[in-house]
């Protein structure tokens, strides 16, 4: 199968293209390998399975699972394949082998997804870049000197540059949205309960972390939530099934939205004009298109929450890091000197502190349901400005050894109270300073990518639900996507 062929489908017209007998499986992942060869300067793959995935792809399948026989990438973060590694961007795990396979990986094999390999993702999906030493950094397709975004660069650099048409993801505080505004995506993040984490977990992050995936098509994204959605026997929640499938929910439109919108960051970091004028560009869009459209206040404390999802996130890069060494005998220097520090503050945080900052969680819970009271949907940027250069992210290596001593010293703690850390954390969070409300307060969320720069680099737009609001968000993406399609050919700038 021509390239050329392979990519003017998603991945339902590829099934579609199997059940009709019109194209076998095994020609569906030659053309995802010859893709992926060709591509391999951006390093969206870090782990290849193409003798496993060939057999796979000549075996029986059942034509009428709804993804039968097309090529898939999962990322190579909580989303194991039993008997592989499960790396996670992590030196120290490149070799341990996963006892299980994921719930979601379970789940896509019984949809008829052929798995050809691991994607690329910064160390325990810890930052918004994927660059991790582990691995190197993944590449932007539309310029491969630009960040892909993270924490699921790997699975949106693959699907941007055409080797997959949807790829799986994750976000713990906006990981799929984040890479999916970089690379010109749509992503979407399900509400809490909405999707397993299991079975080696109940849940991540206190559950903030979904499982999903990033797509070129809003159909493609939503008969993958109708594959995820669903209660499993281990699951410790889960949220009650939608009224009709989310697929099939696409053919209803979703009527006059009301949609407030701003563009402030709510952390008080600059804004680019071009993320600026992003969201003046969707807002037109949806008013031409009838819906209510008005500027608003930020919806939330933003510099209170983004401490209070930081604090969290230390906390899990301390159990993680205590976790890796008892159970395979890691030391620290297998850890990125950003992941020793980060646990090292999480180390020295006290339970009374952490108990008050996940009670202010409702609190942030709280304001986003006044807003929804009064308006259906925020939208706001994805993105603070277009796709960074690679490095841009990088801690000095002077800050990072500064960090070391301070670490073994046990005053990260200390550190941690100071006025210039707190203000460092937060400048770290400037680039993305919108995704992580939707994580705390556990609804959905989607970035859709209506916009470019005079460039020609993606750069999205976010809109966030209330509770159960994963079917209006998708009813809204489908109206956006007819009325201005943003499926692209592959990227001039792939090698």
């Amino acid at each position: 199968m021509h390239f050329d062929d392979y990519h003017r489908y998603d991945a339902l017209g590829l099934a579609d293209l199997v059940r009709r007998g019109e194209v076998h499986p095994s020609e569906l992942l030659d053309a995802a390998l010859a893709r992926a060869d060709a591509t391999r300067s951006l390093n969206a793959i870090v782990m290849r399975l193409d003798e496993s995935a060939r057999k796979r792809a000549q075996a029986p399948f059942d034509t009428s699972a709804p993804f039968a026989g097309v090529p898939f990438l999962v990322k190579d973060l909580f989303q194991d394949l039993k008997g592989l590694p499960s790396s996670g961007g992590c030196r120290a795990l490149k070799e341990v082998p996963a006892p299980e396979d994921a719930d979601v990986v379970r789940r896509w094999r019984e949809a008829g997804l052929v798995i050809f390999g691991k994607t690329n993702t910064p160390e325990f999906g810890a930052k918004n870049i994927t660059e991790p030493l582990a691995w190197g950094p993944a590449r932007n397709p539309w310029d491969p000197s630009r960040t892909t975004g993270g924490s699921s660069g790997g699975s949106a650099a693959a699907v941007a540059a055409g080797i997959v048409p949807v790829a799986g993801a994750n976000d713990g505080g906006g990981s799929i949205r984040i890479p999916a505004a970089a690379c010109g995506l749509f992503g979407f993040k399900a509400g809490r309960g909405r999707i397993s984490m299991g079975p080696m977990m109940g849940e991540a992050l206190n559950g903030a972390a979904v499982q999903g995936v990033v797509s070129h098509s809003v159909r493609d994204t939503a008969a993958m939530l109708d594959v995820l959605q669903g209660p499993e026997p281990h699951a410790p929640y889960h949220m009650p099934a939608p009224e009709v499938p989310y697929l099939q929910c696409l053919q209803r439109p979703p009527g006059r939205l009301r949609i407030g919108y701003s563009t402030v960051s709510p952390i008080g970091t600059p804004v680019d004009p071009q993320a600026i004028a992003a969201v003046a560009d969707a807002a037109c869009l949806l008013t031409d298109l009838g819906h209510h459209v008005e500027p608003c206040d930020t919806p939330f404390n933003g510099v209170q929450l983004a401490e209070d999802f930081l604090l969290a996130w230390f906390c899990a890069q301390a159990f993680l890091i205590d976790h890796i060494q008892r159970t395979v005998g890691a030391s620290l220097k297998d850890f990125e000197a950003d992941t020793r520090l980060m646990a090292a503050v999480g180390r020295r945080t006290s339970a009374l502190r952490l108990l008050q900052c996940e009670a202010r969680w409702h609190e942030h819970n709280l304001a986003l349901s006044a807003f929804h009271a009064r308006y259906d949907l925020w939208l706001s940027p994805t993105l603070a400005a277009p796709p960074l250069p690679i490095g841009s992210l990088t801690t000095p290596p002077a800050l990072a050894w500064v960090g070391d001593v301070v670490a073994r010293l046990g005053l990260a703690g200390l550190l941690s109270e100071t006025p210039q850390f707190k203000q460092t954390v937060l400048n770290n969070l400037g680039w993305t300073p919108y995704t992580q409300l939707a994580n705390l307060t556990g609804r959905p969320a989607m970035s859709v990518p209506l916009y470019r720069t005079p460039e020609g680099l993606p750069l999205g737009v976010q809109f966030v639900a209330g509770l159960n609001g994963e079917a209006r968000l998708l009813q809204l993406a489908a109206q956006l996507e007819q009325a201005r399609s943003w499926r692209h050919s592959p990227p001039v700038a792939t090698p």
